[in-house]
């Protein structure tokens, strides 16, 4: 079972910092340069293996066998190409990191028995450089470049390739180490509950489980965010020169965009399968949207749910979290559920008004929590508890956490059991 550690690395002096940077950029230009040449055999009907020799230019700066790495990796980026392109799937030639105008993107790959990595109070990073760096940047002829760590490292294995990069945007440098762990090491549910998610557009994800449990992910300031970043990005693009269209700026709103939304999703995923295996929950239900998101009534829910929420990487990510916790995920059809009485079981004459389903019955409730529920009394086999009263969640940049309230912990808001606040899509 492989897994990937994620953390900061931080160069103590500037001189550390300046060598680190030098060492990216150099991996950059071997990347793209052995980029431009296969593309050119590749357009030119020639052979994209049949490259030239790297190591002689390079090996001063970056080390051989680093080198050997960045080489290794672009070799596999043409052979995943090659596949797609053989099933018939679209599919681009491996592209160039950065470019002339903005210049490169800083990262490289250290081979997995060329670094280390100390854990503790003074956590370290140990990598190897080429010695025209070493004689530059005051290194002795043995000694590898040292680097600070900030971060807890979730698993311990066997390590793999190390990847770094360094973020422009926040001035960060980031380490990514794959580990192969034993499968032994997977947790076990603590018992066989179920639970039932509802994946929406304002309300991220709406939770209930057989324990009487009821968890909702408040998204609305997230997406304001998200279009207030996209509508700054189509204004810098409208100031465009003719025939241009993109800049540094714009290719920095995107990345700031995409990664804002990521780190809110991975922290929602943890969040939400920690709290279901401590009730014990064992099976998870989602609801296959394959079709459903092609046809919603709203464009604006589809634009959330497609590019905001970017719904197959978040199942993605969720399978792999309740895969380290033990937890069965399950797609099944949740066709009806957001439009369904508990109540009455009517689905035709319900009507959905913000966050609140009402019906001529007398029924009235939060509609996402109601379609969660609904969800898991179809599927689950298990008895379902009567449901207490939701805890709510709303993302502060870093954590998922409610508004204060008196007598109530700040992270757990709680709201009646029946009628939810409503609040405006």
């Amino acid at each position: 079972m492989k897994r990937v550690n994620t953390f900061e690395v931080v160069p103590q002096t500037e001189n550390d910092k300046e060598c680190l940077l030098r060492l990216l950029d150099a991996s950059a230009s071997l990347w793209n340069e052995l980029t431009y040449e296969r593309r050119q055999n590749y357009f030119g009907d020639g052979d994209v293996w049949d490259t030239s020799e790297y190591r002689g230019r390079y090996n001063g700066v970056v080390g051989s066998a680093t080198v050997q790495q960045v080489t290794r990796k672009n070799s596999e980026a043409w052979r995943s190409f090659f596949a797609l392109k053989e099933k018939g799937e679209g599919a681009n030639p491996p592209s160039y990191w950065g470019n002339e105008e903005d210049g490169h993107e800083l990262r490289t790959y250290i081979r997995c028995n060329q670094y280390t990595i100390q854990w503790g109070k003074r956590s370290r990073l140990e990598i190897p450089v080429g010695q025209e760096l070493k004689d530059e940047y005051g290194l002795g002829y043995h000694e590898r470049l040292r680097l600070g760590v900030r971060g807890n490292p979730k698993w311990d294995g066997e390590q793999g390739r190390l990847e770094l990069e360094y973020d422009e945007v926040s001035d960060t440098f980031r380490a990514f180490q794959p580990v192969t762990v034993p499968d032994s090491r997977l947790d076990s549910p603590l018992a066989s509950h179920e639970a039932a998610l509802d994946v929406g557009a304002n309300n991220l994800v709406a939770c209930s489980t057989t324990t009487g449990s009821q968890y909702l992910y408040d998204g609305r300031e997230l997406f304001g965010r998200f279009r207030e970043t996209t509508d700054e990005i189509a204004r810098l693009q409208s100031k465009l020169r003719e025939r241009r269209y993109s800049s540094k700026r714009i290719r920095r709103l995107y990345r700031q965009r995409t990664k804002r939304r990521d780190h809110a999703q991975n922290a929602l995923v943890r969040d939400l399968v920690e709290r279901l295996y401590e009730e014990g929950v064992s099976t998870v239900y989602v609801g296959d949207l394959t079709d459903v998101l092609e046809t919603h009534w709203s464009v604006r829910v589809n634009e959330k749910t497609h590019n905001f929420w970017a719904f197959k990487k978040f199942i993605h990510r969720l399978a792999c979290v309740c895969e380290e916790y033990g937890i069965s995920l399950e797609a099944e059809s949740e066709a009806w559920t957001s439009q369904t009485c508990p109540k009455c079981g009517d689905h035709e004459e319900t009507v959905r008004h913000g966050d609140t389903l009402t019906c001529p019955c007398g029924f009235e409730g939060h509609a996402d929590l109601t379609a969660s529920e609904t969800f898991l009394r179809e599927h689950s086999d298990t008895e379902v508890r009567p449901m207490a009263r939701p805890v709510r969640f709303e993302w502060d940049d870093h954590d998922w956490s409610g508004k204060p309230h008196p007598h109530e912990s700040p992270k757990e808001v709680r709201t009646n059991p029946q009628v939810a606040s409503v609040e405006s899509a």
